[in-house]
């Protein structure tokens, strides 16, 4: 060892000293030098995992999403969470994942290769969105995402047969198919109206792409909804020729308020509707035979029944003979025995101002003289190896379900219909089903289909020829054919299950799918006998009265069991709301008709539309409002005739003259509202 040690001034410098042995007293020195350097080593280590940390952090952050191994969270403006959506099908393996500009990947899970990514859209200042797809590279393994709903209050998704506004879930379910079906022979299902996306009182929005074969599933425990993407044990099928590798790919916005985001939403995702339907729809009610008839219809009843509504004085936008005018289902003529002449019977009501609407359905039974020709010519759906018809069971009877992916099957019906047209002069058609559960859960069409929904889609297509006056009740993808849409039957009861109080939320949710040329459901239900109180074949009086008040302020109008049933109080009412409606309700509804087919917003409302920063709003499922400044409150329980009734902010008028001037929102408790009255209000 060299030691270089300095001289004085003037003195000399020694340049090599030899080296010397330590003592037994240096030794310590030598083990604190070296603890010193582990220290040191050790030190510069942790700043290094530290930083690494730092940088692995930031790059599982893009703008206000935060991913982690199980799941992410999206966060506000403000720094408060508003999503969060947790990973049931795996464990991404962080170490996989890379960042490149406001793409965040990641290439594995734990246990197996995938391709997962989160990218940050931001395509106007108030809005953020993030792309998310996982894409499993196994077949038949199933992607499940689980959102955790507890934040806010959530809407959308589809019609049901308990319907809640906002949505109220409850139980537990394992993801299920999501695909339209008729809630009123399948109560536990989604409804024949329905469209894969969600939108949240806290300004958050998921829309799951389109192609997805998407399930549904819930844990009211867990306040958890499951997104699951599978094809194993599944009605949805991949692309011919594809491996069964699920896809779960969707988008979620976040906005600064609830109205502004479903807005951004509507005009991204959604089609509009290219067309207003006739005016008349809008102004006068419709008036079928089904409720009042039922399959016991002929020719005599229905000009009888045509007759009473001219004696009674009312109005008539059409008249719509519903089910069994032919004496088998698949025929397209009139049963003579029951109609004995059908072109005179027409040409009578013609010449009484009556337009005619006739019932349409999609199945041929196989008792019908077209059963034979139509599986010679392959014109139904078909099972799964596409040698034989599918048989299919609906509510009346057996037989095959006509093909609308074979273009030889939409041109036979399509003629079917013609003929009644240009024979009768049919004004348009009540075109019922058309909901996927009438499909065999596994099945073949001409056109391969992946998503079974997209039968209705074909189905409700064959509309568009009619829909100035046609009406449907089925829908998906369906927004732009521009004609009524219906929701499916109501029980004659007062309650949240197809009763009257549901038909506020189910209006209220199908406007925020896309739908709003809304025609709710016959006024006082079907009057099936085992749905109405007592041992009347009619609906219950009050009922009746409370659910044509509500009707008034629909879209539109439709009468079944007519008010001369009753007394003449009730017609009289009924002459009052009518009248109403035509002169109040109908040109309101008309103007914002067509704004639809500009902005696609809703025609009715629920009241957080102008009133997104109160925390009630959000909860009310009793009122609405028809565009921003007609709010409505329905007396909607039995025995009442009074109600509370909630009144945003603003300038008011009530219906009885009463002017609200108003800064905060007030609540009115037990407003007293007769038999005979409804409680409206106007911006003023």
């Amino acid at each position: 060892m060299y030691q270089v040690v300095p001289g004085g001034a003037g003195g000399t410098i020694t340049d090599v000293i030899p080296k010397q042995k330590h003592s037994k007293d240096t030794r310590p020195l030598v083990g604190a030098g070296v603890i010193g350097l582990v220290l040191v080593i050790a030190a510069v280590t942790a700043w290094c995992y530290y930083i690494a940390s730092l940088r692995k952090a930031e790059l599982l952050k893009t703008q206000l999403l935060d991913l982690n191994k199980d799941g992410y969270i999206i966060r506000n403006q403000g720094g408060s969470i508003v999503f969060r959506m947790d990973f049931r099908s795996g464990t991404l393996d962080l170490d996989s994942c890379t960042k490149e500009g406001e793409l965040l990947s990641c290439g594995s899970t734990t246990d197996r290769k995938l391709n997962f990514f989160i990218e940050t859209v931001r395509p106007k200042d108030t809005v953020q969105c993030y792309r998310v797809r996982w894409e499993e590279l196994v077949p038949d393994i199933p992607v499940e995402h689980a959102m955790t709903y507890k934040f806010a209050h959530w809407y959308g998704g589809a019609v049901s047969a308990i319907q809640h506004w906002p949505i109220s879930i409850s139980g537990q379910h394992a993801p299920k198919p999501f695909v339209t079906s008729d809630i009123y022979s399948n109560r536990n299902e989604f409804g024949g109206i329905l469209e894969s996306y969600w939108l949240s009182s806290n300004a958050t929005a998921i829309k799951i792409n389109n192609s997805v074969p998407f399930h549904l599933g819930w844990n009211d425990t867990e306040k958890t909804m499951y997104f699951q993407a599978r094809y194993n044990d599944s009605p949805f099928k991949p692309n011919p020729g594809e491996a069964p590798c699920a896809e779960l790919s969707y988008r979620v916005c976040v906005g600064l308020d609830v109205t502004s985001i479903h807005k951004y939403m509507t005009r991204r995702y959604f089609n509009k509707p290219n067309k207003v339907p006739a005016k008349v729809m809008f102004r006068h009610p419709i008036w079928s035979t089904w409720a009042l008839h039922k399959t016991d219809i002929d020719q005599e009843k229905l000009l009888t029944y045509a007759a009473n509504i001219r004696k009674h004085g009312f109005n008539c936008s059409h008249l719509e003979l519903d089910d069994r005018y032919t004496s088998r289902y698949g025929e397209f003529e009139f049963d003579v025995l029951k109609f004995p002449n059908a072109s005179a019977m027409f040409q009578k009501l013609k010449s009484d101002g009556f337009l005619v609407s006739l019932w349409i359905h999609p199945f041929v039974n196989y008792d019908s003289e077209n059963f034979h020709s139509c599986v010679e010519r392959g014109l139904f759906v078909r099972e799964p190896t596409g040698r034989l018809p599918a048989m299919v069971r609906w509510w009346n009877g057996i037989g095959g379900i006509l093909d609308f992916t074979n273009p030889e099957a939409r041109d036979w019906f399509s003629y079917q219909l013609r003929s009644l047209r240009s024979r009768y002069g049919v004004s348009s058609f009540k075109f019922d089903a058309g909901e996927t559960n009438y499909l065999p859960w596994k099945f073949s069409t001409r056109t391969p289909i992946r998503d079974p929904s997209f039968f209705t889609r074909r189905y409700t297509e064959m509309a568009i020829p009619y829909n100035d006056r046609a009406e449907l009740r089925s829908g998906y993808q369906s927004q732009n054919i521009s004609c009524f849409f219906r929701p499916i039957d109501r029980d004659s009861v007062w309650g949240y299950e197809l009763g009257l109080k549901s038909l506020i939320p189910t209006v209220l949710t199908i406007s925020i799918l896309g739908y709003q040329f809304i025609l709710p459901d016959m006024i006082g239900g079907n009057a099936y006998l085992n749905r109405t109180d007592g041992n009347r074949v009619l609906p219950d009086r009050e009922l009746y009265i409370r659910w044509l008040e509500l009707s008034a302020f629909m879209p539109s109008m439709q009468f079944s069991v007519p008010p001369w049933e009753y007394d003449n109080e009730v017609v009289e009412i009924a002459r009052k709301y009518t009248a109403l409606h035509e002169s109040i309700v109908a040109p309101r509804v008309l103007e914002l008709a067509g704004e639809v087919l500009d902005t696609g917003d809703p025609i009715i409302r629920p009241l957080w539309w102008i009133a997104t920063g109160d925390e009630t709003a959000y909860k009310i499922d009793s009122q609405f409002l028809i565009g921003d400044d007609l709010m409505v409150a329905p007396v909607l329980e039995p025995g009442k005739q009074e109600r509370d009734i909630y009144l945003p902010a603003g300038r008011w008028r009530s219906y009885k003259g009463e002017r609200f001037e108003i800064k905060e929102p007030l609540h009115l408790t037990d407003y007293p509202v007769d038999l005979d009255e409804i409680a409206y209000f106007v911006w003023v």
